[in-house]
């Protein structure tokens, strides 16, 4: 408990600044580092063409996302196909079989990294470097470009301008993941993680056998992988891989590199709209009349991005909570047996780890929808295995690339609108009233994530193709099947990695779920942020709901949850309910 504490104070601790930071990057103020960066960010300008001032409407932001993100996605599928060739390939890796090319190209495009391949053996370092680590910049730059718009959306600078995509996506490369990334990668060198393009090595262990060890530039995936929230790994075990993640401090890096850049969405979300609030009160003020200034928290995370930042904090902290209860409790049945768990569960974990550290990064690569992992979950218990699989159901429990922000931001509107028609009123959210328009854009991109998630699996359960792939039958069984679709829908890409899915309907039907599971609810959520932005600020009133209160966070918390219940718990019940309630009988 001590170190979960110690882990979590931390990186509240950390996150502040890094929000500032983020926040000064999407508001485009002045940062310390502007003399450099400016200089490398013209150069890239002029070399494109790109007019960075040029404002897009909310259509033509998602355009230039979607039309950029699928170049990209054609030009990485035909290096995968083609990667034998003897260029930064010393270990004469082959080329990539199509569906599972297709699969791969969408996972690393759509931030979602699912791998149904091991990375030692399935890539080149060519594909690793041109292919993976690459869409690990575009698709994490791209997920929070599309999250400065929206926000800039809701802040209702302007009637019609979101920003420049090319703009974001340059200025979040340049000043936030490419500096970020050649620190991170540097502390991960300077702990054992291997940089280089030899060959792999084969040594002699102690025991006498012969053992590959896999080279090449793994510390510069490591880090975006985690730092962007991608996920996957260079190596089939991922970050429970000594070759990975070799040490505790590693691991901490590794941990804090996925949690700070999410979280520091939310402070940035706070502050540009407390700026735009502040601009129209002041405006709006009679006279002189002072404007109310806020509390030291609303000053750091802004009013409205206190509740989110603490509604997300009270989501993890329940998942954190079962998870870690539940493996330190261990297999009811070998304890039935007479056999020692005193220590918990440890199976498919690192000793180096331990369960306070794998059950905090399971919930975290899940939360913050990264995908990485230190311990295999599918030897996780029941209920430890079912809340990666919940939070990434929920997919809003700070999520990732931004994306997990303007999620929540999905189930704030939804819990204005339950509140008003409660009390009779017209429900508002950000001084702007909520009608039909938003309420039908919400309701659907809300409804998208479950519908993906539900409609695959029965699909999976009711064909054969889907399931040859299931390893162990009975409710695990359908637990693979859940987690598998809910990964991808959410754009995690963990795995119950007991699933057999390196198949033609595994490769496919998975990539088409990340892929609709990425776009769509991007579009619509852009599209609400162009409908709000368009709409005068109302003045509050006595009948205003708050929406930057403590009450607004737990409202926030029970409509998550209840909306859970209504969608995934009949799921639940089949799965791992079931193979818990058989555990203890």
């Amino acid at each position: 408990m001590i170190q979960l504490v110690l882990t979590l104070i931390i990186y509240l601790i950390l996150v502040i600044p890094v929000g500032r930071y983020l926040y000064h990057i999407a508001a485009e103020k002045r940062t310390f580092a502007d003399p450099l960066f400016d200089r490398v960010d013209g150069a890239i300008y002029k070399l494109s063409g790109i007019e960075p001032h040029k404002g897009m409407n909310w259509k033509q932001y998602a355009m230039a996302l979607i039309g950029t993100n699928a170049v990209m996605t054609a030009i990485g599928y035909i290096l995968l196909r083609i990667q034998s060739i003897p260029l930064f390939n010393p270990n004469s890796i082959e080329g990539m079989e199509p569906t599972l090319a297709f699969n791969t190209i969408i996972s690393f495009m759509t931030n979602t990294n699912l791998q149904h391949y091991s990375g030692e053996s399935g890539l080149s370092y060519l594909s690793q470097m041109l292919v993976i680590i690459f869409m690990m910049f575009v698709s994490a730059a791209s997920g929070y470009s599309a999250c400065m718009a929206f926000i800039r959306g809701l802040a209702g600078k302007t009637k019609d301008n979101v920003g420049n995509f090319f703009a974001d996506l340059v200025r979040i490369t340049t000043r936030v993941l490419l500096p970020f990334s050649l620190i991170g990668g540097l502390l991960l060198v300077w702990q054992g993680v291997p940089q280089n393009f030899s060959k792999n090595v084969v040594v002699q262990t102690m025991e006498g056998t012969f053992q590959v060890l896999a080279m090449g530039p793994v510390a510069a995936l490591e880090i975006i992988k985690h730092l962007g929230t991608n996920g996957g790994g260079f190596f089939g075990g991922n970050s429970a891989t000594p070759m990975e993640n070799p040490t505790i401090l590693s691991n901490l890096i590794e941990l804090y590199s996925m949690m700070l850049l999410p979280g520091a969405c939310v402070i940035t979300f706070g502050k540009m709209l407390s700026d735009g609030r502040l601009r129209y009160q002041e405006s709006n003020s009679p006279g002189n009349a002072p404007v109310r200034r806020e509390g030291i928290t609303a000053r750091i995370f802004g009013k409205e991005g206190r509740s989110i930042f603490l509604g997300m904090g009270i989501l993890f902290l329940a998942g954190l909570s079962l998870c870690f209860r539940a493996e330190q409790q261990g297999n009811p049945v070998l304890a039935e047996l007479g056999l020692n768990q005193s220590e918990g569960n440890m199976e498919g974990k690192e000793v180096r780890f331990g369960i306070a550290q794998s059950a905090l990064f399971t919930t975290v690569t899940t939360s913050f929808t990264t995908g990485t992992v230190n311990n295999m979950h599918d030897t996780l218990t029941p209920l430890g295995g079912m809340v990666p699989m919940l939070h990434m159901m929920l997919n809003c429990v700070f999520g990732g690339k931004g994306v997990g922000l303007m999620n929540m931001i999905l189930y704030a509107i939804l819990a204005v609108f339950i509140c008003g028609l409660m009390v009779g009123r017209t429900p508002e959210y950000l001084g702007k009233k909520i009608e039909g328009r938003e309420m039908k854009l919400t309701a659907l991109a809300i409804m998208i994530h479950p519908l993906l998630i539900l409609a695959f699996s029965a699909l999976a359960v009711a064909t054969a193709a889907g399931q040859a792939g299931i390893t162990n039958p009975g409710f695990h069984g359908l637990s693979q099947v859940l987690y598998e679709y809910a990964s991808s829908a959410a754009n995690n890409g963990s795995g119950f990695e007991g699933l057999a899915d390196n198949t033609y309907f595994w490769n496919i039907t998975t990539g088409i779920v990340m892929f609709l599971g990425r776009y769509l609810p991007i579009v619509i959520q852009l599209a609400i942020a162009g409908s709000l932005m368009k709409k005068n600020y109302v003045n509050e009133s006595t009948g205003t709901l708050s929406t930057g209160s403590v009450g607004f966070a737990v409202i926030l918390v029970f409509v998550v949850y209840i909306f859970a219940a209504l969608t995934f718990f009949p799921a639940l019940v089949l799965g791992p309910i079931a193979e818990h309630l058989t555990l203890l009988g």
